[in-house]
């Protein structure tokens, strides 16, 4: 029987965040406090998919960097 390899590829985390950025801060700023109020555990994909419905809703936008 041939000798095991270990099949474990690690990968480098990259030091900066790559994707997309709030056109509108101060938007993005006042919806994301409102989300930690309205809800008990944040971050959570609840609260930051309501997060990204409001803010779009109210007319933010994101672009890719």
């Amino acid at each position: 029987m041939p000798p095991r390899t270990k099949s474990k590829t690690t990968k480098k985390k990259s030091t900066t965040k790559s994707g997309a950025k709030p056109t509108n801060p101060a938007l993005y700023a006042r919806v994301k406090a409102e989300a930690k109020r309205k809800f008990d555990v944040y971050p959570s994909a609840y609260a930051n998919a309501w997060l990204v419905r409001t803010y779009k809703k109210r007319g933010g936008g994101y672009r890719s960097k």
